[in-house]
């Protein structure tokens, strides 16, 4: 988390209407588009006095950021100790060994042990499960012509899917879940919320605990999944340390739920938003795969992150200088004109799609290939099994309070019911 800089009343009115800090406004949040757009037209590499930080918003420039600057930007227990914030320690301890806070070499050794054990193999193996997972949630509401998305079914099957991918009970996803959006805040949120701290803290202790009593049972007691793997993957005699598996468990386990679950949640919205590209995908399924890739462009399950200058450069215009922070906002780079041709445009047959969703270069999403797996076998389950969608809320849609994290909290819909045994329409959904 960065720490939020001065508060935005005391700020001249053009720099508040250009801030990121906007993000805590739940309109803005809602629609952050708008902001984006004004920030990469008016002043693209901005410096945003309330963050304290530089914001890069064209295409080509948050490229280049995730390319060439420095991710190793999380304080270290020492540092925070030296700022009497050794309350923070135990979440610093873990953050500090993850593989998104690591610049080479740490990085890439990191990064070489764990992609050998998150193989293709071993994520194409998950298909038929993954597929079973998502048909026994849509069982259960299938006959009542309405459900919660999110509740549902975008949350729990990531989350399910992830614990196998893992190698522990599947029994335990509600709990991880839980953990794991805690630990979310920390990854998505500019400010420091002292009133959400104690949560985060136990949550933080909590997994690493539960990671740890794994690798211990699994010692006796193998089992097929990540921890297993990243316990006894080897490459040239390295190997992992417990505190780098239980690290990187982590932040595996919460990329894995946080990505997907916005992933099928935001899409399910955008295509119900946009009733004519969901009759075009509802008609050939063969588009599956390139709605996919234009729904994490379109309303990206990650919308930024930030890093450090790792010397004095010079960005679009400005000077940047060694250490100062620079957040890059992939959100708005997904819609930069200069690289999407109408990039307002929902377009499920979008060519030369190449988003930033999952990041860039070194610290590429390694969980990218189940991530797509998963929302393509999401989005043709809900097709095939819902027919005659649409939204059911009652107010106004509500998202979620992590500004870098998009997602929303809640998707109410209604749809023809149908017999969950023979998958025969019984009656419309009522809204």
């Amino acid at each position: 988390m960065t720490a939020a800089g001065t508060p935005p009343s005391v700020q001249p009115a053009e720099d508040r209407v250009l801030s990121l800090y906007q993000l805590l406004d739940p309109e803005v949040l809602a629609n952050p588009y708008p902001l984006y757009h004004k920030l990469r037209s008016q002043d693209p590499v901005h410096w945003d006095p309330f963050l304290h930080a530089w914001v890069v918003t064209r295409y080509s420039d948050v490229v280049h950021v995730l390319h060439h600057f420095s991710a190793n930007r999380t304080p270290t227990p020492e540092q925070l100790s030296a700022l009497n914030l050794s309350a923070l320690n135990p979440i610093a301890e873990v953050m500090v060994r993850q593989m998104l806070f690591l610049d080479p070499p740490d990085h890439t050794r990191l990064r070489a042990l764990a992609s050998a054990a998150f193989t293709p193999r071993r994520v194409e193996k998950l298909r038929s499960h993954i597929q079973e997972v998502m048909d026994t949630l849509l069982d259960r509401v299938v006959s009542q012509g309405t459900l919660d998305v999110i509740a549902d079914f975008a949350g729990p099957a990531p989350a399910i899917v992830t614990a196998e991918l893992l190698g522990v009970s599947t029994g335990d996803h509600v709990q991880l879940r839980e953990w794991s959006q805690d630990f979310a805040e920390m990854l998505g949120n500019f400010q420091h919320n002292p009133e959400r701290f104690p949560r985060v803290l136990r949550s933080v202790e909590n997994l690493c605990s539960y990671f740890r009593s794994e690798m211990r049972s699994q010692q006796t007691h193998p089992r097929d999944g990540l921890v297993q793997a990243m316990m006894t993957t080897e490459i040239d005699g390295a190997r992992l340390s417990e505190e780098e598996i239980i690290a990187n468990l982590i932040v595996t386990m919460v990329g894995g739920q946080e990505t997907t679950t916005n992933l099928i949640g935001n899409g399910v919205l955008t295509l119900l938003c946009h009733p004519s590209e969901l009759a075009r995908l509802r008609g050939d399924s063969s588009l599956i795969p390139s709605a996919v890739e234009e729904l994490l462009r379109y309303e990206s399950p990650s919308q930024h992150t930030a890093r450090l200058s790792s010397a004095d450069v010079e960005l679009g215009g400005k000077r940047i200088r060694k250490r100062q922070a620079v957040i890059a906002v992939m959100g708005a780079g997904n819609r930069d004109p200069e690289r999407f041709p109408e990039p307002d445009r929902l377009d499920i047959t979008r060519q030369d799609n190449r988003h930033l969703a999952f990041g860039w270069a070194a610290h590429f999403c390694f969980g990218a290939a189940l991530a797509r797996l998963e929302g393509q076998i999401a989005f043709a389950t809900i097709l095939r099994r819902l027919p005659q969608l649409k939204l059911n809320a009652q107010g106004p849609l509500v998202w979620r309070h992590n500004l870098g994290l998009r997602g929303l909290t809640s998707l109410p819909v209604a749809f023809a019911a149908s017999d969950p045994k023979r998958n025969l329409v019984l009656r419309p959904g009522t809204g």
